[in-house]
């Protein structure tokens, strides 16, 4: 078959540059190699959250009285959640699938290999490979969960994220290494069910991309949960023979041995980027990265890479967003769109982490604005002192903002607290916008909301504080 656009990977960039191509004129197909929806949909962003709801629930049961509600004898039915889990995840494929017959979208099943200019071929479950040609090629083939040396994933005792959603019986005792968005998550989820957890993170904080304050927040809040929190720590070996595992942990102060039930490795992804033919086209890489231009074209004409394989921050919204760049200055070019599109801001990407308290984060951190060269002012709201949280029962957490004294330029804000990812985009759209502080506080907030709060921490920054 002969199409304008193939796209290889059907996640949340495939899926969005296949429908993208198709709106815009293209014949287009997606080849899938599993699931229709890719990881995000199938393995992560959305099966988490239905976990991530499932514990939150059980905590609001646990804790009812502070509500003036009594409850007894409230159980969580592990198979149950993971059931509910897989359910979100299948309904959000057969969408998918909806969108790709709404918008006459060839979906080839199998997996693809770049054979040439314009060429790939798809071999199916069965062994059998067919041809097809385009004039556009998008690869779109995302990541999975990385492995060290010394912590091997065999799906039983030492488990990645696929395997931490669909255990078959709930662990007494996890270890999690790693604190990033991942390990934090199935940290919390666990915990929450009644899983003694222990996070054991490498660096000297935990969620180490996050605001200093964000870390130091979450780490108080995971200890009062009963979660251990072992930083500047590094596994260094696992023993699994019995039935749980040992693993040997090198710490400031010596190593240690922990046992638990079983081990996840949360320490982050690897590119999918073998098998697919770009050795023999020539597409240049770099640290496991296919490298592209800011419209997505590899070094090969006609060859293009979105998403977790190519440099910059591996998320859903990021991989959707550079489809529709990548597709529509394809688009520009063939006379099918009016304009170039706007090449993406990367220090304006949102980042959100959902355990409990959520956590979200855009621009600069404080200790990145300073050490840009920035004099900055400060904010930071608490929501024990917001009237929506307090009534909510949700008071843990802020809002920090950071500005650049001279100019009044938003450059950061970082949030932990509930619903927090909800509110992050009005930073987002702000600085779009090169809103100033100004311009915030005259744009009256809803009361009582979550959201003022980010108004209250404007007014901290500038000296105008009403409600703290």
């Amino acid at each position: 078959m002969a199409y304008d656009v193939i796209v290889i990977g059907s996640g949340p960039g495939g899926y969005v540059a296949a429908i993208r191509a198709s709106q815009l004129g293209f014949k287009t197909a997606v080849v899938e190699r599993e699931n229709l929806g890719g990881i995000c949909l199938n393995w992560g962003c959305i099966p988490t959250k239905a976990l991530l709801k499932s514990a939150q629930i059980f905590e609001y049961i646990q804790h009812s009285k502070d509500y003036g509600i009594s409850t007894s004898g409230a159980e969580a039915d592990f198979a149950a959640v993971i059931k509910r889990s897989r359910g979100s995840a299948d309904k959000m494929s057969k969408g998918v699938q909806f969108l790709m017959k709404k918008n006459k979208i060839d979906v080839i099943l199998g997996n693809a290999k770049v054979t040439g200019k314009g060429q790939i071929e798809v071999t199916d479950k069965d062994g059998k490979t067919a041809k097809h040609e385009a004039k556009h090629i998008i690869l779109a083939t995302g990541a999975r969960s990385r492995e060290l040396p010394n912590l091997k994933i065999d799906g039983k005792k030492v488990i990645g994220y696929r395997e931490a959603m669909v255990l078959p019986q709930q662990p007494k005792s996890m270890i999690v290494v790693g604190s990033g968005a991942i390990g934090v998550e199935f940290a919390y989820f666990y915990a929450a069910l009644g899983t003694k957890v222990t996070i054991v993170e490498f660096m000297p904080r935990i969620v180490p991309v996050e605001d200093e304050d964000i870390s130091k927040e979450l780490e108080k809040i995971y200890k009062k949960k009963g979660i251990e929190v072992m930083t500047n720590a590094s596994v260094e070996a696992v023993e699994s023979a019995g039935n749980g595992v040992k693993a040997k942990v090198k710490t400031q102060t010596g190593e240690i041995t922990l046992e638990a039930d079983v081990v996840l490795s949360a320490v982050g992804i690897t590119a999918n980027i073998e098998n697919l033919g770009l050795e023999a086209l020539g597409i240049k890489t770099d640290k496991g990265k296919v490298l592209v231009d800011k419209y997505y074209q590899t070094n090969i004409p006609n060859v293009y890479a979105i998403g977790d394989m190519v440099p910059g921050p591996a998320l859903a919204h990021v991989a959707s967003k550079e489809a529709i760049v990548c597709v529509e200055a394809i688009a520009h070019n063939e006379k099918k769109y009016a304009h170039q599109p706007t090449p993406i801001d990367y220090n304006n990407i949102p980042g959100c982490t959902y355990c409990s308290p959520e956590i979200a984060s855009v621009g600069y951190t404080e200790k990145a604005a300073k050490e840009a060269g920035y004099e900055v002012k400060v904010g930071k709201f608490p929501f024990s002192a917001s009237g929506k949280a307090t009534a909510a029962g949700t008071t843990e957490g802020f809002v920090k903002v950071i500005f650049d004294a001279k100019y009044g330029e938003w450059l950061g804000t970082h949030m932990i607290g509930a619903n927090v990812t909800e509110i992050i985009v009005q930073t987002v759209t702000a600085r779009t916008l090169e809103t100033t502080y100004q311009e915030v506080l005259n744009s009256i907030h809803p009361h009582p909301t979550m959201s003022e709060s980010v108004k209250d921490a404007i007014e901290v920054a500038y000296g105008e504080a009403i409600h703290l």
